[in-house]
């Protein structure tokens, strides 16, 4: 398909032979698309095909081998993503959880609108683990795990605590809990929390304070899932994983 326009967010670029690049692009018409850029260094081109960058584009569509960029326009480079490393951090796994989660040239035009709405909360200074927490739980149905934290697995009340079972993927209220003596036994908090998560309309973030340590509770279980559901191993969250420990340090040095 030559000259058809359409939004992108360049995930990642890497070289090509000695001059040229390969950028990836999640196009919200055509899915991620692996674009050719020749004499990259020298390209018209080179200031917009940055990470983190979205833009208009024009080019070809190629469903086998490689597309090709005819011209870009409206480029927007999240400036405090780039500027700082938590940010960036965030940022990187959500775009990497992005392109695992489906085949390229797949049109998933709702996962881009998804993927920008939660880039543009951290670029806005939102919690960016609170947006981590709700992105990571609604892809997860990209992947094959459809859960509901709603109610029991056996009983269907919603109004009792609830464990999470891996056995029968789902919960499990107090009156069935001996159902799966090795069930995940969590905080009542964890559990409505990511119910809510599953389906919060992004507008009313604003207004979610959750503690560190509710906080500590909801990662662990999240990672829990997806162990157990997806196997991904994103290069990002391994480096999130990391700055916990002097995250608290460098912001001290900060203020």
């Amino acid at each position: 398909m030559k000259n058809v326009e359409t939004r992108g967010l360049v995930l990642f670029s890497r070289n090509y032979r000695e001059q040229d690049k390969l950028v990836k692009i999640f196009t919200e018409s055509f899915g991620k698309r692996m674009f050719f850029v020749k004499n990259a260094s020298k390209s018209k081109f080179s200031s917009s095909l940055q990470n983190f960058t979205q833009l208009d584009l024009l080019g070809t569509m190629n469903d086998d081998g490689l597309s090709f960029i005819s011209d870009i326009s409206d480029a927007k480079v999240y400036k405090y993503i780039n500027s700082d490393i938590f940010a960036q951090a965030y940022a990187s796994y959500l775009i990497g959880l992005s392109d695992v989660a489906i085949p390229d040239n797949q049109y998933d035009a709702p996962l881009y609108g998804f993927l920008m709405k939660s880039l543009d909360l951290i670029e806005d200074k939102i919690d960016m683990e609170v947006v981590t927490f709700i992105f990571e739980l609604q892809v997860m149905s990209r992947f094959g795990a459809q859960l509901d934290f709603s109610q029991c697995v056996f009983c269907h009340r919603t109004d009792l605590p609830m464990d999470f079972s891996y056995q029968y993927n789902g919960c499990l209220c107090r009156q069935h809990v001996d159902k799966d003596m090795t069930r995940e036994y969590l905080d009542p908090n964890v559990i409505f929390l990511c119910h809510a998560f599953m389906a919060i309309d992004y507008d009313k973030l604003p207004s979610i304070n959750i503690s560190d340590e509710l906080k500590k509770k909801i990662r662990l279980f999240i990672d829990g899932l997806y162990d157990h559901y997806t196997g991904v191993q994103i290069k990002a969250k391994k480096f999130i994983d990391g700055l916990d420990g002097w995250a608290d340090i460098m912001r001290d040095d900060v203020k």
